[in-house]
């Protein structure tokens, strides 16, 4: 027996006795994922190890990761328009918070349902007197979005068709309009939207309309590029996805980082003066 044929003969025993390597062989042990930096309490970048992002989601899809026996890495790639370049072009395989859009389905596979869904309220003063119990409620009143919203398609629409609305750089912007009685309301995340008030100190200023206007879905989102995107991944993260969805852990989780982001607001208690 020549050696090529040895070599061949001992391949194929091989896998034979293991007939789990072949299984194995194919999958990805360690995923590289990114997303938005800024966007508290859902994810931002780790004060404590800025290479890395913190946040509800990473929480979220470091639970997955475990559930799968993998390891998923979630890193800071720059703003949101660099990190979803860094997932289309597979050199990073998971975006953590990608919205449901046509452009983005060219390159990305979307696991179904979403990791954490984003309700987006009606904020407005403590003394507004303003009475939002539907979104065409809002027809005729000044108000205010982030260009950094992402809202369905479907309310995209009904926005640009009936509301009066301007679009400010960054949440800050809108809530300040707000407090200065430039606009009436602001549309803005639940979570976001405290962390913001938190943030600005505006806690106590603010009120949020209890009924979401839109509710927009944040996927996990697989890139067409990524050396790790097979039938396997898809649907074990799909199944990770609907267990998460019916098990409760999401609220607990998104509180906690809720928390997590005012405590880090708080500035260090500085050091007795000798």
């Amino acid at each position: 027996m020549d050696l090529r044929r040895l070599t061949s003969w001992s391949l194929l025993w091989t896998l034979a006795v293991m007939p789990g390597l072949s299984v194995a062989a194919g999958k990805c042990e360690r995923l590289i994922a990114t997303g938005s930096p800024d966007a508290p309490p859902y994810l931002w970048q780790d004060p404590q190890d800025p290479k890395h992002l913190i946040g509800a989601g990473a929480d979220l899809l470091a639970h997955v990761a475990t559930e799968l026996g993998i390891k998923i890495e979630l890193l800071y790639a720059g703003k949101r328009a660099q990190a979803l370049d860094e997932v289309r072009s597979g050199r990073m395989d998971l975006l953590t918070d990608a919205p449901l859009t046509a452009a983005g389905l060219e390159a990305l596979d979307y696991v179904h349902p979403p990791l954490l869904e984003n309700d987006y309220l009606v904020w407005t003063r403590n003394d507004s007197t303003l009475v939002i119990n539907q979104p065409e409620d809002l027809h005729g009143h000044p108000g205010a979005l982030s260009e950094k919203a992402r809202m369905t398609q479907g309310f995209g629409v009904f926005a640009e068709q009936q509301l009066s609305l301007i679009r400010t750089p960054n949440l800050t912007q809108a809530f300040q309009k707000l407090l200065l009685g430039e606009v009436e309301y602001v549309l803005a995340g639940r979570y976001s939207g405290l962390a913001m008030a938190q943030t600005l100190g505006l806690a106590n200023d603010l009120q949020a309309a209890p009924q979401p206007v839109d509710k927009p879905g944040l996927f996990l989102a697989v890139s067409h590029n990524s050396a790790c995107n097979d039938p396997w991944l898809r649907g074990q993260l799909a199944q990770k996805m609907t267990e998460l969805a019916a098990s409760g852990l999401t609220e607990a989780v998104l509180q906690r980082n809720l928390e997590r982001w005012k405590t880090q607001l708080k500035p260090p208690v500085s050091a007795p003066k000798q």
